[in-house]
């Protein structure tokens, strides 16, 4: 291990060479590499973690760029998920990606799941939230949540030590067909948070947002957690 590259990490004493060692043998995938998606994958691919899928079927588009900070002009109509793996590769050599060009579905959602540690939503479709809590409780994977809208997001992580899931939280939820606009650091923020509820769960560092949510409006910075 580089453990140069990590020492500011190794330094924590609640993180330590452990904390990093757990991060190296871990596996996580995220699930849609859009707002949320691309500083998630960012700073784990930084932070050292060994293995990183990224599911998204998309393109990329210019609409992305304001938001979506993986990608560049160039990339502008290729796929997502290669240009995600072609990004982590650059930042560090360390850490084994998997590209994989389609959306989640229920056809393929538990053979995928079922090869990595945790699953970090990265998603904006309540169809897809609901099949990833599904899964991922039927095979008792983490489940790190996150959802942005205009200037706020939440944050929490289910199916880990307490009881809860996505579905208890939204029961009656359903998607909408409507484009909501976001402030450009708004998907930054949270999904940052993302990252470190993961580094959390893996490394057992902290105390995860476990049967907590917490909600963020950046326009007032008023945060509120809530028990779930």
């Amino acid at each position: 291990m580089k453990d140069n590259r990590y020492s500011r990490q190794i330094m924590l004493p609640e993180f330590g060479a452990d904390g990093q060692q757990r991060l190296r043998d871990a596996k996580v995938l995220i699930v849609g590499a859009g707002g949320l998606g691309s500083p998630v994958a960012l700073y784990l691919a930084a932070a050292g973690v060994g293995s990183i899928g990224i599911i998204d079927g998309d393109v990329v588009s210019t609409s992305n760029l304001q938001r979506q900070v993986l990608y560049k002009e160039s990339e502008v109509g290729l796929p997502k998920a290669e240009c995600a793996k072609s990004r982590i590769e650059e930042i560090n050599s360390d850490v084994s990606v998997e590209a994989y060009t389609v959306f989640l579905t229920v056809d393929n959602a538990e053979q995928i799941i079922s090869q990595y540690d945790v699953v970090i939503d990265g998603c904006d479709s309540f169809a897809t939230r609901y099949l990833i809590d599904d899964v991922t409780h039927r095979l008792r994977k983490p489940y790190v949540f996150g959802s942005i809208g205009e200037f706020d997001g939440a944050v929490s992580v289910f199916n880990y030590g307490r009881a809860g899931r996505f579905a208890d939280l939204f029961p009656d939820a359903e998607d909408s067909s409507d484009v909501k606009g976001v402030l450009g650091p708004v998907p930054g923020v949270i999904g940052t948070l993302q990252a470190i509820e993961a580094i959390k769960v893996i490394s057992g560092c902290g105390e995860p947002l476990d049967g907590r949510l917490l909600s963020i409006n950046l326009l007032n910075m008023n945060m509120t957690e809530i028990e779930l």
